[in-house]
């Protein structure tokens, strides 16, 4: 649906459905009311010492230096069409899932640029910590990202366009990218943007997902441990080495 749409606040015992999604109906007030609504369904997260936020996914941390940067936009890229970046977004959303060590639920905003998130397999319990925002055109996706970054109620804002068409994603100015950096620096939220191909210039961190899953390979036991990532380019080690060097 819509990012401008009205929040659903439906008890825990609801269909997972209406558990978390934002319904396509007249507005529910002004973007004031809409952002208190926001601070109190989803309290502020403390900060992390390490300015990392820890998936909970080794094998993701594991790569990226112990977690997605706090105050950055990582962009993930999944070239392939069966790459498996649905299957990495459910396990963000329910770390538990892929995790060594159990991860306490916390507050994430799924922004859903093509209305193509499954959320029945994650269940109620794990839905009462999710925003979905769901659009349908990627120019929404961007507003989304603004908003819900400038509110700072969320470690975790994930913004999927990997099923968007790929002539409307080249009309999105990369002053839009900027503008999105410069709102996620002074926050301790994590940016996570899953593309096509690389198209995120403001982004300090780029990934590719190397793989090209089967349905054999859905049906594996754990089979999200096996997704295969490659770092493409990252600004954040040269910024890490100069705090190093200053300290």
């Amino acid at each position: 649906m819509a990012a401008s749409g009205k929040i659903d606040d439906s008890p825990p015992g609801s269909s997972p459905s209406r558990a978390a999604r934002l319904r396509r109906s007249a507005p529910a007030g002004s973007v004031v009311d809409l952002r208190n609504l926001l601070a109190e369904r989803f309290p502020h997260a403390p900060a992390s010492a390490e300015g990392r936020l820890t998936t909970g996914l080794s094998f993701l941390d594991q790569t990226i230096g112990g977690g997605l940067p706090e105050g950055a936009i990582t962009e993930l890229i999944s070239p392939q069409v069966s790459a498996g970046s649905a299957s990495l977004i459910h396990a963000l959303i329910q770390p538990q899932r892929g995790a060594v060590v159990p991860v306490v639920p916390r507050p994430v905003a799924l922004i859903d640029g093509r209305d193509s998130f499954d959320p029945q397999p994650l269940g109620n319990a794990c839905l009462r910590h999710l925003l979905w925002v769901r659009c349908n055109k990627v120019f929404e996706a961007i507003k989304a990202a603004d908003l819900l970054l400038r509110d700072c109620n969320f470690p975790l804002v994930i913004v999927d366009l990997v099923l968007n068409p790929p002539e409307e994603l080249r009309k999105i100015p990369q002053t839009s990218w900027y503008r999105l950096q410069r709102l996620v620096e002074p926050t301790s939220a994590a940016c996570l943007v899953l593309t096509r191909q690389s198209m995120v210039s403001s982004a300090q961190l780029k990934i590719v997902l190397e793989n090209l899953w089967t349905l054999e390979t859905f049906e594996k036991e754990n089979a999200i441990s096996r997704l295969q990532f490659r770092i493409q380019r990252s600004h954040l080690s040269r910024l890490e080495s100069a705090i190093a060097g200053a300290s």
